[in-house]
């Protein structure tokens, strides 16, 4: 077993940006929780799959992931979650300090809510945690150009779907 005081620093150091990940890939906070939850279980569990790690951050976000993707097969019904995922507009963002951005924030959620879930994913780690699509695609096990597509694919629909936003503001 990791000590207490390495499984608590990776958690203060890492637990926020892979919770706001799953959060951005479940839309549900406590599916977002439990998955945390599982992650950490595994790390005290399995020590050894720490051992070698260059990037803690990219190596939980990949646990994160893959744990989110065994989820949606073990309900069973994937396309039936991907749809409840894509309509469900939890809180991905901190609350707003004023109202036009707390509109902005609320259409972007709903907004990041409408790409398929590999989209948000690669629009996720290449926005929030500013990886590049050669670890985002060791991350998500596709090839880079899968990622680079992905996101470009991402940020189009978002840029149809906030354009009316933005013609409002202008």
């Amino acid at each position: 077993m990791p000590a207490p005081i390495e499984l608590e620093r990776l958690y203060d150091d890492h637990a926020q940006a892979v919770f706001a990940f799953l959060l951005n890939l479940t839309r549900n906070e406590a599916d977002t929780h439990d998955l945390l939850q599982e992650l950490f279980i595994r790390l005290a569990q399995r020590p050894s799959l720490l051992e070698g790690v260059r990037d803690q951050r990219a190596f939980l976000l990949r646990i994160a992931h893959n744990l989110a993707i065994d989820q949606i097969r073990g309900r069973g019904a994937r396309q039936k979650s991907h749809d409840k995922w894509g309509v469900e507009t939890e809180a991905v963002f901190a609350p707003a300090a004023g109202t036009d951005e707390g509109a902005f924030r609320e259409a972007l959620a709903a907004a990041l809510g409408e790409l398929a879930p590999e989209q948000r994913a690669v629009v996720h780690l290449k926005l929030w945690e500013g990886l590049t699509f050669e670890q985002i695609a060791d991350l998500m096990g596709i090839p880079p150009n899968t990622a680079a597509s992905r996101y470009r694919y991402g940020l189009d629909k978002l840029r149809h779907l906030l354009r009316p936003l933005y013609n409002e503001i202008k």
